[in-house]
C-alpha cells in the first residue's frame, strides 16, 4: 500500500477536499469525535478541529489533517458555541496586544489625596 502525504491546508479557510474527508472518516471508524456515537448514513457531519484554530502560535498552522475529526452537525454547533468566550477573550487579548483595541477613556477612581498636615514649627 502506498504512504499518502498529509493534507496541510495554505491557510485556516482552505476546506480539505472529498479524498481527505473519507480518510479521516475511516480513521475514526465513523464515530464523532466529540459525543463517540456512530455516525449514520445519510447523517450530516463536519470535520471538527481537534485544537481550535483560534488557538494557534504564530507560524502554527493547525488546518491540517492530523488535527481534524469527523463530529456530528449538532454536537459540533454545541463545542463551537462553548468555546465562543474563550475565543472572543483571545481576539481581545490578540488585539489590545498588537495596538488594534482602543484605550479606556475611563478614568481611575481612587481615593482622593488626604490634606496634608501643617508642619510643626520649632521654637529657636
Amino acid at each position: 500500500m502506498r504512504e499518502v502525504l498529509e493534507w496541510i491546508g495554505k491557510d485556516d479557510n482552505a476546506i480539505p477536499p472529498k479524498s481527505v474527508r473519507a480518510r479521516v472518516f475511516r480513521k475514526y471508524e465513523g464515530r464523532c469525535y466529540l459525543s463517540g456515537r456512530a455516525i449514520r448514513a445519510g447523517e450530516a457531519w463536519d470535520l471538527e478541529h481537534i485544537k481550535p484554530l483560534w488557538s494557534a502560535r504564530p507560524g502554527e498552522n493547525l488546518n491540517r489533517e492530523s488535527n481534524l475529526a469527523p463530529a456530528i452537525k449538532s454536537a459540533h454547533a454545541e463545542k463551537t458555541a462553548a468555546e465562543a468566550g474563550q475565543r472572543a477573550k483571545s481576539d481581545r487579548l490578540h488585539a489590545k496586544h498588537h495596538g488594534y483595541w482602543p484605550a479606556s477613556k475611563a478614568k481611575i477612581k481612587s481615593r482622593p489625596f488626604s490634606p496634608s498636615r501643617p508642619t510643626p514649627r520649632t521654637e529657636p
